[in-house]
């Protein structure tokens, strides 16, 4: 009797935890859903919702007016509101990955050096071929991440220190500063190489076709599938490599499919949209902060978030510099930067 009557209260405390976990999630869809209406409406050119609905529904052959909305909605919003939301999901989950695997409640997906990567492959392939077209340099970016990735995990798991945390971190601070010298040094000298990755560099969801998208969203799911496959085993990891052990993990293989996922996830969303810095980082410890350290709610959590952040970040940018736009990567970093220092100031992280 006293052993059932001390687990009641328990099983109730975990009941009501899984009943808010939902009700947040469920939260965080109707707010995506909502701003992503809202996404469609605004711009340079305002629409209300009975255009909007028009723009989605008119025949190609309607009157001239209708046709007019129905471009602007179905080739320029539609698209841009996909790839808010896709890559907003990816830079997320890849964010709390990252924190998960290496440990570190500062860790971001530029970490593995993705974002470096990309970069040196853009610079690199105007330079040499002169691309200038998004979808021709944009599978050589998500190329350039990967390699990037790759690199950054082989040299972390050779050596005395490999599989260390520490190690991947190290590892990935020196591709990065190594690559992000060699772009300069590329950019420098070619001039078209420069303008597109001044342009590339602010990170921006505007302008991406659904012929990059849709192979971009592939890549993604991949990663989020392993993502999800890895987060019992990232709760494990969490408690110490002797532990997980101890429990049956096999820890190089589960971190190796987890980094992978990462790769996926963060490079085929910087291939897309160019590097949006600070996003995985903030919104992980946010729903860090509303979830507690279980990755099973997390993950999905910070995916969420994700895409809300960045969708919203973008239509904050076509408002608040009409009829010019400011690129989402901008406004991420104009209005996270200040959000994560109130969020240190008030002592509000823990650890991951």
């Amino acid at each position: 009797m006293s052993t059932t009557a001390v687990e009641r209260p328990a099983q109730k405390g975990a009941t009501e935890a899984r009943r808010r976990r939902v009700v947040g999630l469920i939260a965080l869809v109707v707010v995506l859903v909502a701003a992503g209406a809202v996404s469609l409406a605004v711009g340079a050119r305002a629409l209300s919702p009975t255009e909007v609905w028009h723009g989605l529904s008119a025949a190609p052959e309607s009157d001239q007016r209708l046709t007019e909305i129905r471009l602007i909605v179905q080739t320029v919003r539609v698209p841009r509101t996909v790839l808010a939301i896709v890559a907003g999901i990816a830079l997320g989950v890849g964010g709390a990955l990252i924190q998960g695997y290496t440990r570190n409640p500062i860790a971001d997906t530029g970490l593995l050096g993705v974002n470096s990567g990309a970069s040196f492959a853009v610079v690199s392939v105007i330079a040499v071929f002169g691309f200038t077209d998004p979808f021709q340099y944009v599978w050589f970016a998500f190329l350039g991440a990967a390699a990037a990735g790759v690199v950054v995990f082989g040299l972390a798991s050779i050596g005395r220190g490999a599989g260390n945390p520490l190690t991947l971190a190290l590892a990935g601070q020196g591709v990065t500063v190594f690559l992000a010298a060699m772009t300069t040094a590329v950019s420098l000298t070619d001039r078209e190489s420069l303008n597109a990755l001044r342009f590339w560099n602010a990170g921006s969801v505007d302008g991406v076709g659904f012929g990059i998208i849709w192979p971009v969203t592939v890549f993604i799911a991949v990663g989020l599938l392993l993502a999800l496959i890895t987060l019992p085993t990232l709760n494990l990891l969490n408690l110490g490599d002797d532990v997980a052990r101890g429990l049956g993990v096999n820890i190089a293989m589960s971190r190796t499919v987890g980094i992978v996922a990462v790769t996926l996830l963060a490079g085929a969303a910087t291939a897309a949209c160019g590097p949006i810095a600070f996003l995985g980082l903030m919104v992980a410890h946010v729903a860090r902060y509303l979830t507690g350290p279980d990755y099973r709610w997390l993950v999905p959590y910070a995916g969420l978030l994700g895409a809300v952040v960045l969708l919203v970040c973008d239509i904050v940018g076509r408002l608040v510099v009409r009829p010019g736009e400011l690129d989402a990567g901008v406004v991420v970093s104009l209005l996270g930067a200040p959000f994560f220092a109130v969020l240190v100031w008030r002592g509000k992280f823990r650890n991951a």
